[in-house]
């Protein structure tokens, strides 16, 4: 299966009064269409910065972004992007949110409206407004919105961090079922281990300073996963392992060693 997203040699500065900062180094990643890919590392990583770059967000690096072939330079409704509040409209209702710009009276959006509610689980809920829904529901009214216009990849900048446990965990499996009705290739960032594994095809770790791909785990369990199950702990113990290994670095590096 050829790639769909392609990152080649992508490095990224910033410059501050103390001088310039590398935020990412040399990252190379590919994405292949239908595929999950979590990111998934320390605080200062560059987990988001990568994002919004191939979000067409941040142009200013060095390397080189493809998507389908084409360069990304400029952000663009091929790249669905979705970020840790919903920021829907609350003047709006969920049909008229998940519409955006475009007019339900058009019977293609009305038709393509009515089955990402479906899709997203939110039946019965197209008249209502923001603030009567739940954190989850919010945001799966922003992941229908973000899936709108068929981009060519989806974005998620730790889209669940601000959910109680309970939601989060439905959230995950509504996100897998989406993932199963959509090729759709998705990455998406998170702070938590079991999320990462349980959501991805693959796991992306970036270690810090600068930001840096550590390791790439595949995931080569069937869908659904159990997160009881011995397989998926083996595989939160071996990130978890990581995790120690990029720690030990530090501080070997702190210490000048």
């Amino acid at each position: 299966m050829t790639s769909w997203l392609s990152i080649a040699d992508v490095s990224k500065t910033f410059h501050s009064a103390k001088g310039p900062i590398t935020a990412l180094q040399n990252i190379h990643l590919s994405v292949r269409e239908g595929e999950f890919v979590t990111v998934i590392g320390p605080s200062g990583c560059g987990k988001s910065t990568l994002l919004k770059i191939v979000a067409g967000l941040d142009t200013d690096h060095t390397g080189s972004v493809e998507l389908g072939g084409s360069p990304v330079l400029k952000p663009g409704i091929d790249k669905g992007v979705i970020f840790q509040e919903p920021r829907l409209f609350p003047w709006l209702t969920v049909e008229k949110n998940i519409a955006a710009n475009l007019s339900l009276r058009n019977p293609q959006v009305r038709k393509r409206v009515d089955t990402l509610i479906e899709l997203v689980r939110l039946r019965g809920f197209a008249a209502a407004y923001p603030k009567e829904l739940s954190g989850g529901m919010a945001q799966r009214v922003a992941i229908a919105r973000a899936l709108l216009r068929d981009p060519r990849i989806l974005l998620l900048d730790e889209p669940f961090g601000a959910l109680d446990a309970f939601t989060r965990a439905h959230m995950q499996e509504s996100l897998l079922d989406i993932l199963n009705g959509n090729r759709t290739p998705m990455i998406f960032v998170t702070h938590d281990i079991d999320e990462a594994v349980f959501l991805a095809h693959r796991v992306v770790i970036l270690r810090p300073r600068p930001g840096s791909i550590h390791k790439i785990v595949p995931v080569p369990l069937p869908f659904p996963l159990k997160k009881s199950s011995p397989e998926f702990q083996q595989l939160r113990s071996t990130i978890l392992s990581e995790f120690e290994q990029i720690e030990q670095l530090e501080q070997i590096q702190g210490a000048g060693i």
